[in-house]
C-alpha cells in the first residue's frame, strides 16, 4: 500500500510509518507515468518514492541520512529494479542521477527540512522535546550543533540565530552562551534549551517554546540547508527534460522565499551579459509556473498531521531553454559566518 492508500504495481510493504505532507498534491503536480524516471531528492521514510513507484515509474531516491538509506532497503527489494537508493546530498542530484545512468529525468521532488524520523529520535539531537546529544547533523559529517555553540564567537552566533531562526533576542542568547560555556560546555539538548528558556523567556502571545527558533537556526546552519536548497534547485534545472516537473515542499519562510524567488526568476525572460555592452542577450524562461501561488494543506490533512500546518508546495514545468547560472544571493540564500574551531568572545 502506498502512502496515499493505493495498491499498485506490486509495491506493497504495508502501511508507512510516516505520512508524507501534501502527498496527493505532490503526485498530481509531478504526474509520474510508467515510462518516466523521477528523482526523490529527500527519501526520508520513502512516502513520495512509494507513491511514484505505485504509478509504475522508476525512481532515483537520495538521502544524506544513512539511517534513511538503511531503512529503505526493503522498498528497494520490493521495487525489483525500479528504485535506486543513494546516500548523498540533493544538491548533487544531477550528478548522482547521471552516475546511475540517467543524464536527464522527467521529474524531481524535494521535501525540504527535517523529517519526523529525525525529530523523534532523541540521540539525533534535533529536538529539545527529548534530552539527547546536541548534534543535529543529518549525515553525521562536519561540525555538530555542540561544536558550533561551544566554539563560535558571540557575534557569529547572534547572526545565525537572527537570520536563520528570526530570533529577536539573538544577541542576548549568544552572549549568554559565550558566558556560560567556559564553565560548562553545551553538550546536551536540555542544556541549550534551559539557557534559552532563561534568557528569552515566554513571550506574551507566543505559543512556541523559547528554544524553538535557536534550535531551528542551528539545525539549518549545521546542515547548510539553505545553501543545499539553492544548489538543488539549480541541479534540478540542469537535469530535467523539457516538460519535466520540479515540485518543492517547504516548511518555513526562509525556504519558501528561496523557492518562490527561484521560480519567479526562472519563469521570466532575463537580460544577460554586461550592462556596458550595446545589446544584452535575453535569456528565455527555463520554467513555466504550475498554478498561481503555493498549494497548502487542507483541513483534513491538518487534522491527520498537525506538522503539515506550515507546508507550502510550489511547482514548475521545464521549458526547452538552457539552464542558467545560479546566483545564490539573488535567490535569497543568506551569507553566514563560516565555522571556525576556536573559542572567542
Amino acid at each position: 500500500m502506498s502512502a496515499g492508500g493505493e495498491v499498485g504495481n506490486g509495491i506493497v510493504g504495508g502501511p508507512p510509518r510516516h505520512v508524507s505532507v501534501l502527498l496527493d498534491e505532490v503526485i498530481e503536480h509531478l504526474a509520474p507515468t510508467p515510462d518516466g524516471v523521477f528523482i526523490d531528492g529527500t527519501f526520508g521514510l520513502g512516502g513520495y518514492s512509494r507513491a511514484i513507484l505505485a504509478r509504475g515509474a522508476e525512481v532515483i531516491a537520495i538521502d544524506r541520512d544513512p539511517t534513511a538509506i538503511a531503512g529503505g532497503q526493503g522498498l528497494v527489494a520490493e521495487a525489483v529494479g525500479r528504485l535506486i537508493l543513494r546516500e548523498g546530498r540533493f544538491s548533487a542530484l544531477d550528478a548522482i542521477a547521471a552516475d546511475a545512468g540517467f543524464p536527464a529525468v522527467d521529474g524531481v521532488v524535494l521535501d525540504i527540512g527535517v523529517s519526523s524520523m529525525q525529530l523523534d529520535e532523541a540521540e539525533r539531537g534535533f529536538s529539545f522535546r527529548f534530552d539527547g546529544p546536541l548534534d543535529m547533523r543529518m549525515g553525521g559529517e562536519g561540525p555538530s550543533a555542540a561544536d558550533v555553540v561551544n566554539a563560535m564567537d558571540a557575534r557569529s552566533l547572534a547572526r545565525i540565530f537572527s537570520v536563520l531562526g528570526e530570533e529577536k533576542r539573538a544577541g542576548a542568547l549568544a552572549r549568554a552562551i559565550v558566558e556560560d560555556r567556559d564553565e560548562t560546555p553545551f553538550i546536551r539538548t536540555k542544556d541549550l534549551a534551559g539557557l534559552a528558556e532563561r534568557v528569552i523567556g515566554k513571550r506574551a502571545g507566543d505559543a512556541i517554546h523559547p528554544a524553538t527558533r535557536a534550535f531551528q537556526a542551528l539545525r539549518i546552519y549545521v546542515n547548510r540547508e539553505l545553501d543545499e536548497l539553492g544548489d538543488a534547485l539549480a541541479a534540478a534545472e540542469r537535469i530535467l527534460k523539457p516538460g519535466g516537473r520540479l515540485v518543492v515542499v517547504s516548511f518555513h519562510s526562509l525556504e519558501d522565499r528561496i523557492v518562490k524567488r527561484f521560480f519567479a526568476e526562472r519563469s521570466e525572460e532575463r537580460a544577460g551579459g554586461s550592462r556596458h555592452l550595446p545589446e544584452a542577450t535575453i535569456a528565455p524562461p527555463t520554467f513555466r509556473l504550475a498554478g498561481r501561488g503555493p498549494v497548502v494543506p487542507g483541513e483534513e490533512e491538518l487534522c491527520r498531521n498537525p506538522r503539515a500546518r506550515s507546508a507550502k508546495l510550489r511547482a514548475g514545468i521545464r521549458t526547452e531553454a538552457p539552464a542558467r547560472p545560479f546566483d545564490a544571493a539573488a535567490a535569497g540564500v543568506p551569507s553566514l559566518p563560516p565555522f571556525k574551531l576556536e573559542r572567542s568572545r
